[in-house]
């Protein structure tokens, strides 16, 4: 891989990271049409790393959210922040699981081809399409009835919407899509579940990279080696500063309601996925 394929796929991660059009799908297919030829574990671990850099863009962003709930956590200050971070933890148990015992199912599906690529975006097009239909649409329709309003996440969502983002680790359905998706049916106010979409995924995210990191120095893990330090550099920068941008705009999108147009495009191009696959 040389740096200027490692900067297109940064480039695509720090925008499919928030957009709800799967981050981990859209690299398969950068990789197509690149012609990158990666094993399953080098795939996984170069993504990883992109993540890290979306993680590192989250944190930038909501800065001011963020440094609260870290001193109330860790001071154990039983306040709303405290119980928030709480929440994060729940959600991250199924991923978690996941991670532990079906790590080498989970990395089968990464560099094999298109078609689950393009089931899984139909998969995330129906998702955001029955959420937008079944809560946001009367919301918008409708801001004046408190039922449609939405609540705060509970223990239970937390859980709900970790699940989701435990299934969502196969390329190409969305995390963010996923999550926001099953925050919303679940009636959960979408500002709150777009946040909370994007801070549950840091530990996760972190902790492979940590998992990895520690691959690296025992030298059972070569991807650095074989992809290059300079694409992985490269990668990492572009993903971080194009996450920055996206996960605003993100926010201001689902503030506004209009996750279903997304749907359209995880649609065709899913379509065309599957199309392609045969």
């Amino acid at each position: 891989m040389d740096w200027i394929n490692a900067l297109i796929m940064g480039i695509v991660q720090g925008l499919a990271e928030y957009l709800p059009i799967s981050s981990s799908g859209h690299l398969e297919i950068c990789r197509e049409l690149l012609g990158l030829d990666l094993t399953g574990a080098e795939s996984l671990e170069f993504d990883v790393m992109l993540h890290v850099a979306t993680v590192l863009s989250t944190i930038v962003v909501l800065w001011r959210e963020f440094v609260p709930l870290c001193t109330s956590f860790f001071t154990f200050k039983r306040d709303n922040n405290f119980y928030y971070v709480v929440k994060i933890l729940v959600s991250c148990v199924p991923v978690a699981v996941v991670g532990l015992f079906f790590k080498e199912t989970i990395e089968s599906f990464f560099g094999g081809g298109l078609g689950i690529v393009g089931i899984c975006l139909c998969v995330t097009a129906a998702l955001l399409t029955f959420s937008y239909f079944f809560r946001t649409r009367k919301a918008i329709d409708h801001p004046d009835v408190k039922a449609y309003k939405g609540r705060d996440i509970s223990m239970f969502d937390a859980f709900i919407i970790g699940c989701s983002q435990a299934v969502a680790v196969l390329p190409g359905l969305s995390r963010s899509g996923t999550t926001i998706a099953t925050g919303i049916l679940l009636g959960d106010r979408r500002e709150q579940v777009a946040q909370f979409s994007f801070f549950m995924v840091i530990i996760p995210i972190l902790g492979e990279a940590l998992l990895d990191v520690k691959k690296i120095l025992e030298g059972s893990a070569a991807a650095g080696a074989s992809i290059g330090w300079v694409p992985m550099l490269v990668g990492f920068l572009a993903s971080f500063v194009v996450g920055c941008i996206a996960c605003k705009w993100m926010l201001e999108i689902v503030k506004r309601g209009k996750l279903v147009w997304f749907a359209v495009y995880c649609l065709i191009v899913g379509v065309i996925c599957i199309v392609t696959s045969f």
